[in-house]
């Protein structure tokens, strides 16, 4: 995908399917998460470090739109890039798209502010990580 330079691939599993064997829409809010987690595995130490750091990233806003169903069983490749990093804030944004056929199931992206582990209060991100994910996006 243009512009992106990380991806990570998912299995649409029975679980997450309905009864017509479609994806459930709130299961993309997890596979972005999964990305996320993903992405900064490979960018930085990892979400767990950034946890034992001392700061949580918490959820802001989120979008998504859905173009074309996933299904039971269907591998769903979704890239990943991390934009805005700003201060405390900082945006992900996803596009998927379905391995094999190509076809762009969906996009979105998650909005996310830095935040104290013990006070929840907005703290900035660490330069270790903003180093990171502008060299990841470079």
């Amino acid at each position: 995908m243009e512009g992106f330079r990380f991806s990570t691939d998912v299995r649409v599993r029975f679980a997450e399917t309905d009864a017509q064997r479609i994806a459930h829409n709130a299961t993309y809010l997890v596979w972005f998460e999964v990305a996320r987690v993903a992405y900064l595995d490979e960018f930085t130490a990892g979400y767990r470090a950034f946890q034992d750091a001392g700061y949580e990233a918490t959820v802001v806003e989120t979008h998504v739109r859905y173009l074309t169903p996933a299904v039971f069983d269907d591998v769903i490749r979704i890239w990943t890039r991390c934009l805005d990093v700003r201060g405390a804030r900082f945006r992900y944004e996803y596009e998927l798209v379905r391995v094999g056929d190509d076809a762009r199931i969906a996009e979105g992206w998650t909005t996310h502010a830095c935040v104290d582990a013990h006070t929840l209060r907005p703290t900035r991100l660490p330069q270790s990580i903003v180093d990171a994910i502008a060299r990841a996006e470079s």
